[in-house]
């Protein structure tokens, strides 16, 4: 009989582990992999339905091939400044994004503070909200005129229409995410004897972060949408302008091209937004 005392054990090989750093820049150029067969797949459908409406249009849009030459042409000196009439395509998009940032920061101010008081205060919701409701579907171009009444020129009328209907998303969303403060929350800061300040940046704000960020993300959205029909009314300078001074001269190149950028800077101030949230989201 063996003796199990004595049989020699087999000594154990650990499995080789790859080093942390490793393995977290493996996961990072595998989700750039993925983000960038996503973005091809992206592009492909763009130009699959961009080459069908060129076919269906009988070739009376522009192919692909010569508005993609004519955006590198663009692109190439964005910034020339060849007189008010001549402005690269770069200082145009920089004259939208800074009324686009101007009457967005007037209607998160605004939206905000009034979404804390309809999220918080029952009494001031149901005064509110129909109000809300009334003025929330109103097209942007009828704020325009009343704009121009008042304040007496097209640039600022087109930044009234974007404060005034950019407000909007981020009101509704900051009074959602208020009122969505779970009761045990509330409790909570009532035992600990919290004021109401500590209430509002312990439990009422990093809870509602998220929602505020999400509004805010759909009115940067509205407001992008908003500039360009309002430059288009206005005139003078900007990419809606400038969009529209292209179909004037009957360019079409041009004016495809236009609405490419639009797209692409519409993508960056989003991609912002989604990045907030994200860390608005681990954070809370």
């Amino acid at each position: 009989m063996i003796d199990a005392s004595s049989t020699p054990t087999v000594p154990r090989v650990s499995a080789p582990t790859m080093p942390a750093g490793l393995a977290a820049a493996g996961r990072v150029c595998v989700r750039l992999l993925v983000g960038l067969l996503y973005g091809a797949g992206a592009v492909g459908i763009l130009l699959g339905g961009w080459l069908l409406a060129w076919w269906l249009s009988a070739k009376e849009l522009p192919a692909p091939d010569s508005t993609l030459k004519v955006l590198w042409e663009l692109l190439r000196n964005p910034f020339y400044d060849n007189g008010p009439n001549d402005l690269g395509i770069g200082r145009q998009v920089a004259a939208s994004l800074l009324r686009v940032f101007i009457g967005f920061a007037a209607g998160s101010a605004v939206a905000i503070p009034i979404g804390t008081l309809m999220g918080s205060t029952p009494f001031f919701n149901r005064v509110v909200n129909p109000l809300v409701q009334v003025l929330k579907p109103v097209s942007p171009l009828a704020w325009f005129p009343l704009g121009l009444a008042t304040l007496k020129s097209a640039q600022n009328a087109t930044i009234f229409a974007i404060f005034i209907t950019s407000l909007w998303p981020t009101l509704i969303n900051t009074a959602f995410g208020v009122s969505s403060v779970p009761k045990e929350y509330r409790q909570v800061a009532q035992v600990f004897r919290f004021s109401r300040f500590r209430y509002f940046g312990k439990v009422l704000l990093p809870y509602s972060l998220p929602y505020i960020i999400t509004g805010l993300r759909l009115s940067m959205g509205v407001a992008w949408m908003v500039i360009v029909a309002g430059e288009m009314l206005s005139g003078g300078s900007g990419i809606g302008f400038w969009v529209w001074d292209s179909w004037n001269a009957l360019n079409l190149d041009r004016v495809i091209s236009g609405i490419l950028v639009i797209g692409m800077v519409g993508l960056a101030l989003d991609r912002v937004f989604e990045l907030l949230l994200r860390r608005a989201s681990h954070a809370g």
